[in-house]
This record gives C-alpha cells, structure tokens and sequence, in this order.
C-alpha cells in the first residue's frame, strides 16, 4: 500500500509538471493553458497504466515458464483484443464493399464497436446453427476408450490428450464438443424465451395503452407486483418447484424454465410497450383510424407497432442479454438447462477445478474461462448493436 501510494503522489507531481511544461512549450496556447490537473493526471495514468501493458505482456512471452505463467492471461486477453480489433475493422471493409446498397450504406455509418458487435453475433449464429457439423462428437455423448478428467492443454506431461485440446469433463465428455453445443442451447433457448416475453409484454402492454382504463389498472398493478420482487430469486424460487413437478408431469424442466423467465422479463416488456403506446395512441392518426372503424388488431399491428419498433427493437437486445446472464445464472446454480444437454453455465459450475491448477499450467483453466467468456462476449457484442442502434433511432447524427 505504502508503495501504492508512493506511485500516486509521484504521478501527481508529474501531473504539475507535465502541464507546466506544455504551457512553456506552447507558450501557454489555449489547450495547456486551460487543462485541469485532472486531466494532466489522467494522461499520465493512462500512459503509466500502458508501459505497464506492455511491459506484462513481454514478460508472458518471457522463456522462462514461471515467468510467463504469471502472466499468461493477461497475454491472451491482450492478444485477443488485438485480434478482435483487427477482425472488425476487416470485417466492417468488407460489409462497406460487399452486399447490397442498403447493407453497404449501413457499414459506411457504424462505428467499430457496432462492427465487431455484429460480427460476433453472426459466429454465434453460426455456431448456434452447424453446432453438430463442426462438435467432433455429440454434447452427451461418453467416449469410449477415453478416461475422464483429461487436462486441457494436450500436454502429455500434464495429464493431457493432443486428441482432446480442452480435454473432457468427470464422466469422459468432449469439453470442446459441449462448448459449441452450449451455443445452441444457451443461445437458442435465450432467443426463444426472449421472443416469448415480447410477445406477452408487448401485447399487453399496446392492449393496456389502446384500450386504458380498469384494463390499464388491472393489468399495470399485476406487473407492479412481479417487478416488486427481485427477478433472479424469484426465478429461483420457481424453477426449484418446477423442478419438482416437472418430472411429475413428464415435461422436461427446461420448457418450465422458459416459461417462468419470459413471464418475468414480459413485465419490463409491458411497461415499456405501455409507455410508448401511450404516446401513439394520442396522434392524431390514431384517432382517424377509428373514425374510419379500424378494428383493434389493424391499431395495434397497423399503426402502433410501426411506430414504436426502434425503441422495442433496442430493449429485445437489452432484454435478451439479461435473459442470456439469467439462464446461465440459473444453470450455474444447477435448476437452469438440464443435462444432458450442454450449457456455458454449468461448465462454468461443473470445471471450475481446473483453474486450481492454472498456476501450474495455465492452460487448464482454459475450460470454464473459455464458458464464462462466451456469455461475457455474447453480451458485449450485443450491447454494442444495441448502443449503436439507440444512437441511430435518436437522429443524433456523430
């Protein structure tokens, strides 16, 4: 700490001294002259905070195997992130030269973040879809021959099987095979249950704009009483009776579960269809709709929906992130989706004791990072559509 702070004081000197120095340089031009001694600290923090990104990341290149170890994730984060960057900006040049003149004119006018966003939608897609094509061997499926507990890395030494890169789980699965499974259950079942609570939300919540009154208190009140409980216990709370019942009824948990999750997220739904229903029904439009004896779908489907879509459209990848974090919260916690099939949260809960050997070799945490960092990923890319999407459907122009 006493070194810490030593750090602190001496970057704050150099603060005074970098910004005096640049208002000498300059001859005290308007950017000096007029910078705070917070933004000079910062300048400063960020370059202190980059010698040291580098300085790490040479020592995870160092020969030495303690060395590197040290610092191993830290490298691979680095590495991907570079690796990332340049895949969006590729990607993005070739969205601006390829496609159709509506998809190039889009990719003229997104920025990198919205670029690597979609491309990272489009692999999961990808995986999601040819999820059986490229597993080399099904999500349940044991191998024969094969003993369990293989440690990731392929290192022989180690305990490891260069047939197995990520190596297999406690019953002698492919951990890789179950992670490319996990795109198609995790992300499909959260697209579903996500689409499921637009339905529900935003049809009430247009029925309860059109129609208001006892309609409107009725069913807002209802919503007030499941947005007063936290979503993710009360969540838990009923996926550990439909875990009970479930069997009871021969139905498999995991259609419980997205049911119970669409019917809590349907509530946000409600209150933000409600909210911008609200605002269309008044329009003047509306009104001579009726008069011209439009019946309740052809307002609710023919003028409302069109009109509120940019602002539905942002909260579905909102909403289908929380969904996503949900079902694998709920997977962590062992009443999510179901063995046998594959899900990141549980791998992330079933692997977990590979990372106590990461200082050994760091490899072998690879499995339930790899897990944990798909559902990270997946809600980075998604938020970066999502902001790009706002900015768009605001009118606000860069």
């Amino acid at each position: 700490m006493m070194w810490f702070a030593a750090f602190l004081l001496g970057l704050a000197a150099l603060a005074f001294a970098f910004r005096f120095a640049g208002q000498v340089a300059t001859g005290r031009a308007p950017y000096f002259r007029d910078m705070t001694f917070g933004v000079a600290y910062g300048y400063l923090l960020a370059a202190a905070a980059l010698i040291w990104l580098v300085w790490a990341y040479v020592q995870g290149r160092s020969p030495d195997p303690l060395v590197a170890n040290k610092f191993f994730f830290l490298r691979v984060a680095i590495e991907g992130f570079i690796f990332f960057t340049i895949a969006a900006w590729l990607f993005r040049i070739l969205g601006r030269n390829v496609g159709t003149k509506q998809t190039k004119r889009l990719f003229r006018s997104m920025p990198l973040t919205a670029a690597f966003g979609v491309m990272i939608i489009l692999v999961y897609i990808f995986v999601a879809v040819f999820a059986g094509v490229l597993a080399p061997y099904g999500q349940a499926e044991i191998i024969r021959g094969v003993p369990a507990n293989i440690m990731p890395g392929g290192n022989v030494a180690m305990g490891g099987n260069p047939d197995f890169p990520l190596g297999t789980d406690q019953i002698g699965r492919d951990i890789l095979s179950r992670l490319i499974y996990g795109a198609q259950n995790t992300v499909g079942i959260a697209f579903a249950t996500t689409v499921i609570a637009f339905l529900l939300g935003g049809t009430l919540g247009f029925l309860a704009a059109t129609f208001g009154g006892w309609l409107d208190q009725v069913l807002s009140r209802m919503v007030d009483v499941l947005m007063a409980i936290p979503s993710l216990i009360f969540a838990l709370l009923l996926m550990t009776i439909a875990s009970v019942w479930a069997p009871r009824l021969g139905i498999p948990q995991t259609y419980f579960m997205i049911l119970i999750i669409a019917v809590i997220d349907s509530t946000r739904v409600y209150r933000l269809a409600r909210a911008v229903g609200q605002n269309i029904v008044v329009m003047d439009y509306i009104e001579a709709a009726k008069l011209r004896g439009e019946g309740l779908g052809y307002l609710m489907f023919k003028e409302i929906l069109p009109n509120a879509t940019a602002p539905l459209l942002a909260e579905f990848g909102l909403r289908f992130c929380f969904v996503f974090l949900t079902i694998a919260s709920l997977s962590f916690l062992g009443v999510g989706i179901q063995p046998p099939l594959a899900d990141w949260g549980t791998m992330v809960r079933d692997l977990g004791g590979f990372v106590n050997f990461a200082q050994f070799a760091p490899m072998t945490a690879t499995p339930p990072l790899l897990a944990a960092g798909a559902i990270a990923l997946l809600a980075v890319a998604v938020n970066f559509v999502v902001d790009w999407a706002l900015h768009r459907s605001s009118g606000l122009k860069d």
